[in-house]
């Protein structure tokens, strides 16, 4: 059974960072599968935030969080980042980890996913 757990979400003010991290578990494929970073406001779509492939030089962001996001992993421990700098009162939401997808920011292509990490970020 694919397992994913997200942790390090939290409260911060405007312009502060958070790193969010994503262990995943009973995942065969995990080093040949892309990873992806999601997040969904209240009242709004799950949208994409941050996708990796498998090497882990393959990065997509959406155009909310180019130059202020960072997404990277590491297969040896199953593992997957998100580095959040500058944040802004927009980016407050659920994230979530996700897994097996096709490299795509579109939430409908991965199989596997986390319960979410909130983030709040106030100004």
């Amino acid at each position: 059974q694919v397992q994913l757990v997200e942790s390090g979400g939290g409260s911060v003010q405007a312009g502060g960072s958070l790193r969010l991290s994503c262990v995943v578990f009973g995942y065969t494929y995990y080093s040949s599968a892309c990873m992806g970073w999601f997040r969904e406001a209240p009242g709004k779509e799950r949208e994409g935030v941050a996708v990796i492939d498998s090497s882990g030089y393959g990065t997509r962001y959406a155009d909310s969080v180019k130059g202020r996001f960072t997404i990277s992993r590491d297969n040896a421990k199953n593992m997957v980042w998100l580095q959040m700098n500058s944040l802004k009162p927009e980016d407050t939401a659920m994230y979530y980890c996700a897994a097996g997808g096709f490299c795509d920011l579109e939430p409908g292509r991965y199989p596997y996913w986390g319960q979410g990490t909130q983030v709040t970020v106030s100004s």
